[in-house]
């Protein structure tokens, strides 16, 4: 173990500071011998840690979706060079080096978090062993040994014997049921996490194979947590759930407020703010006008939700610009074209034409000038004579038939007979 924790020194000496400033600050609050004292000192060490990790949470975000939208172009590659795994792992790490991604980039927090995870493990097994470490004294030493959570000592583990659990003033039973309810917790707080990145914040137009994967690990993670989480030291445990709870709350953030283009998420949130745009005509701050920005660059590939957002201001009376700004427009309605761009055009009015009483339309009175007449069988030019025939000509068989016809029409502009076909 000290050929370990010397390999370690390099993390473990700055770790074991931090906590034994942290316990300065809580030990004269609670007392520098109790368990609150010690456990949020482990809390408090997790917040800073996870709050130096942001900006490569937030490369994680990035990096993510933009594995999301190469889901297609891979299964492409992949499809297409099946029978090659050389030319294959050629062409994705090309289409990585195109667009600028990186697959690694998405286990970045984990990988910066993991020195921090062993070199505190060590650090409690070294208390476990009544082992000096990093700038953990023999005083701080014996008061870590008597901080308990629950009934639980920090050092203490499920696979404990209960030798070693009464030499740290405890029973087996605190042991490992304090252990047993905080990896329960540490599992069911993992497996929402990932549940919610699947259900809510995943592109549902896109079937890919990295979806499945993500989907297994929803489920592979909770159990690799369950198994080694009963090898942890109550204090370890009570970092892992901690960092669990914050990357849970980061996420539910995130979510709500950024959510994956194409998601469910992303439907919800263009739901509320088309209810506030069209409520106050406006947007409220950078972040929603970089969203409008950017949906209404992408023009004709919108997404559904995207689309329906669009036509949410448009019926409104809204328009949004292509800097993100929503502007309302009281002459016409507003129409966004197929290159994002927004245009505005006037609603023409419909004219009515005045509709006639039913007597003057049969009494044949004169119309107003300008309003159209109706047809009566009077002015039918079927049934008027050429102006040089007599009065003892007799019509023609088909003249005879065409008014016979006619005269059980109603009355009005008939429709116009097409020729028939011969």
């Amino acid at each position: 173990m000290d050929t370990i924790a010397s390999l370690f020194s390099f993390i473990t000496t700055p770790v074991s500071w931090v906590i034994v400033q942290f316990h300065s600050v809580y030990g004269s609050l609670f007392g520098p011998d109790t368990g609150w004292a010690w456990g949020l000192s482990i809390v408090s060490l997790v917040i800073l840690i996870r709050i130096c990790l942001i900006p490569l949470f937030v490369k994680q975000i990035k990096a993510t979706r933009a594995m999301q939208t190469l889901q297609p172009e891979m299964k492409k590659i992949q499809e297409r060079y099946k029978n090659d795994k050389q030319r294959q792992s050629e062409e994705m790490m090309k289409l990585y080096k195109e667009t600028g991604t990186n697959p690694l980039s998405s286990c970045l927090p984990i990988l910066a978090q993991s020195p921090f995870f062993f070199a505190l493990y060590h650090v409690l097994n070294s208390i476990a062993s009544n082992d000096t470490i990093g700038v953990i004294n023999e005083r701080l030493l014996e008061s870590a040994q008597k901080a308990h959570i629950f009934g639980a000592p920090l050092a203490a583990k499920f696979t404990d014997s209960p030798e070693k659990v009464e030499a740290l003033n405890s029973s087996l039973t605190d042991v490992r049921v304090v252990t047993a309810i905080m990896i329960v917790l540490m599992s069911l707080s993992q497996f929402y996490t990932q549940r919610q990145l699947m259900t809510k914040n995943v592109d549902t137009t896109v079937k890919t194979p990295f979806m499945q994967q993500q989907k297994m690990l929803m489920y592979v993670f909770p159990v690799i947590f369950a198994v080694f989480g009963i090898n942890f030291p109550v204090g370890v445990l009570v970092y892992w759930l901690t960092t669990n709870v914050w990357t849970m709350g980061q996420q539910m953030y995130v979510i709500h407020n950024n959510p994956t283009p194409g998601s469910k998420a992303q439907a919800a949130y263009l739901e509320r703010l088309s209810k506030h745009v069209a409520k106050h005509g406006k947007t409220r701050n950078r972040r929603e006008r970089a969203i409008v920005k950017a949906i209404v660059a992408k023009g004709r590939d919108r997404n559904e939700y995207e689309r329906k957002f669009i036509n949410g201001l448009n019926k409104a009376g809204l328009a949004a610009q292509t800097d993100g700004t929503v502007v309302k427009n009281e002459n016409g309605a507003a129409v966004q074209a197929e290159d994002g761009t927004t245009t505005t055009t006037a609603a023409p009015k419909r004219q009515q034409p005045k509709r006639q009483p039913k007597s003057k339309r049969h009494s044949g009175a004169a119309k107003p000038a300008g309003e159209p007449t109706s047809l009566t069988k009077a002015d039918d030019p079927q049934d008027a004579k050429p102006s040089g025939s007599k009065g003892n000509a007799k019509p023609s068989g088909n003249g005879s038939t065409r008014s016979r016809a006619q005269s059980g029409q109603r009355k009005g502009p008939q429709r116009p007979k097409s020729p028939s076909k011969k």
